[in-house]
């Protein structure tokens, strides 16, 4: 009799063990889930690993992946086409250089627009759409869009840029959005889509935003010119005086290997 107690309070311990076990094993899965669904929340820094000179870069998201929130960074083509953007954080006196350099070439570009560049350069905006070129959405004050968490302060950031453009161009803007220092979440590439924007991202750039530490000419050809591939959206900065000073060269040589430059459009 007294075996089969001491039997029965082992079996009763070992059921308490497995109870406590199964519970801490299912508390580790939940906690994986947790920190994984907060890891899809977080800010995410766009990057690009090159692998071979002229082929599309790894992204930190793939084509299909982007596509599911219309979202780019480049074409899936093997054709030498080329989609020029600018990003227009002022103006210090270099987009006049860069258009004269994109209407010589024929090349349609996007200007991905701030509000104050907006606000202080209306006519420079009428000229850009005047010659064929098209303005997009960078928000009106630059902040890191990740940390924003609901649909209306997200829309006010894209609202108050498309109503400076349509008040200077009596136009509705079209509906491209590039995030500010490529700073992004899952959410936010949702909320873009509810509004009706497309995202664009790039697979080409380089350090060309310090004004006072501008790279010279050969440094900046040096990785614009072996890490052009077919597809590639690439990214200059409006502000840069080498681009300005370049970019004529720089779409000559790219037309020497074959290229040729297309709008945005043509991914919609």
């Amino acid at each position: 009799m007294q075996e089969q107690e001491q039997l029965h309070n082992m079996e009763k311990r070992a059921a308490v063990i497995l109870l406590f076990l199964a519970a801490f094993l299912a508390g580790g899965i939940l906690a994986q889930i947790r920190e994984r669904l907060a890891h899809a929340a977080e800010t995410e820094n766009w990057g690009l690993s090159f692998q071979q000179e002229g082929q599309r870069p790894v992204a930190n998201a793939t084509i299909e992946e982007l596509a599911a929130y219309d979202a780019w960074y480049a074409q899936d083509t093997e054709n030498k086409v080329i989609y020029l953007t600018f990003d227009c954080g002022y103006e210090n006196g270099n987009t006049g250089k860069i258009l004269e350099a994109l209407n010589k070439h024929n090349a349609p570009a996007t200007f991905f627009a701030v509000g104050n560049f907006l606000r202080d350069n209306p006519e420079l905006i009428k000229q850009i759409v005047s010659e064929g070129h098209t303005i997009g959405n960078h928000t009106m004050h630059h902040p890191d869009m990740s940390k924003i968490s609901d649909l209306n302060s997200f829309q006010k950031e894209m609202k108050e840029v498309e109503t400076l453009y349509r008040e200077i161009t009596g136009q509705e803007m079209t509906k491209y959005y590039r995030p500010p220092q490529g700073k992004y979440s899952t959410e936010n590439l949702k909320m873009a889509q509810q509004l009706g924007y497309q995202t664009f991202f790039w697979s080409l750039a380089y350090v060309d935003w310090y004004q006072d530490q501008q790279p010279t000419k050969e440094e900046a050809f040096s990785k614009l010119l072996p890490r052009i591939h077919p597809g590639a959206i690439v990214l200059l900065h409006n502000t840069s005086a080498t681009n300005g000073n370049i970019l004529d060269e720089l779409l000559a040589k790219w037309e020497e290997q074959g290229y040729t430059f297309h709008s945005l459009a043509e991914l919609s």
